[in-house]
């Protein structure tokens, strides 16, 4: 068995998307249309920076799911793939699981662009700029960090935001009990405590805001039944129920992405391989998950048509 998987937020750089749009038409009318629904150049920003606007949280979701989307496009326009042929599953890593539903046809490209549009705006708005923060806990199991977030919370909010391989985990909340996490770290037998360069406090219950404007957002723009099943960040089990993956979507923004529980159940359900999309960040992940495990991550158009041959 084969899932097809793809990246979240921080797999974003300049010039991402450019060979693509260079040598396939596919992936230029995926770029066109990602800029006509959003009424702006993103297509520009993605090629040519600056970095700091793309790294723009607004910018950088709807920039991701276009290079991963332009990647299968490619793959199926230009090299003849069926998604339904040569997968089995799809997932993808919080803002990943737009594009894993966009794959799947559950979401039109336009549609999933407008909403990671929405929902970067909202989860800017959510925290004013200074009030939260978020960390990397090295070499710190779920149970671990668990204990230090309850320890450093002192009455402020400081939650398990991403449980992504067995090495790395990440805490959200206010600033000041993100700092005495990291501080605390030896104290729980975690060897380091990193803040991570982000806006905001994503993954937490301090994005409420954002997920009231999701929820009313996917309420009149609902996902329609996917071509394949896919297993959902918050729950990191099948979702095949549209009315099921719109809700859980609403409680993805405030909720845990279990990335890498998705990954022992898509293993344990009996897939083999793991082809990521557009960036080369869940690879790894996925390596330190299961040593076993099959990984391709394709990014470039070499890439592309080194797997073409292989699927074919």
């Amino acid at each position: 068995m084969r899932a097809f998987v793809f990246p979240g937020q921080g797999s974003q750089k300049t010039g991402m998307g450019r060979e693509l749009a260079d040598a396939s038409a596919a992936a230029r009318a995926v770029f066109d249309e990602v800029d006509d629904a959003l009424s702006q150049n993103l297509s520009t920003i993605m090629r040519d920076g600056p970095e700091e606007e793309l790294t723009l949280t607004a910018n950088a979701q709807p920039a991701i799911m276009a290079n991963a989307i332009a990647t299968l496009r490619v793959l199926e326009h230009d090299f003849g793939m069926s998604l339904t042929d040569a997968g089995d599953c799809v997932a993808g890593h919080s803002l990943g699981e737009y594009t894993a539903l966009c794959a799947v046809d559950a979401f039109s490209l336009s549609d999933t662009a407008r909403l990671l549009k929405l929902r970067g705006t909202a989860m800017q708005a959510a925290v004013p700029v200074g009030v939260g923060a978020m960390c990397a806990l090295l070499g710190a199991d779920v149970d671990k960090a668990l204990a230090l977030a309850a320890a450093a919370a002192e009455g402020e909010v400081c939650e398990l935001a991403n449980d992504n391989d067995p090495t790395q985990v990440v805490l959200s909340g206010h600033v000041g009990a993100i700092e005495r996490a990291v501080a605390m770290v030896k104290d729980h037998g975690i060897k380091r405590g990193v803040p991570l360069p982000v806006s905001a406090p994503f993954h937490c219950s301090l994005m409420q805001p954002a997920a009231d404007v999701m929820a009313q957002a996917l309420a009149d723009t609902s996902p329609a039944a996917p071509v394949l099943p896919i297993y959902a960040n918050v729950t990191a089990s099948l979702v095949n129920d549209p009315a099921q993956e719109r809700d859980l979507l609403v409680q993805q923004v405030t909720g845990r992405v279990r990335w890498r529980e998705s990954v022992l159940a898509m293993r344990a359900a009996g897939t083999e391989q793991f082809i990521e999309l557009g960036g080369k960040v869940l690879g790894p992940m996925i390596g330190r998950i299961d040593k076993d495990a099959q990984i391709r991550s394709i990014v470039t158009m070499e890439q592309i048509e080194e797997l073409a041959r292989e699927l074919s």
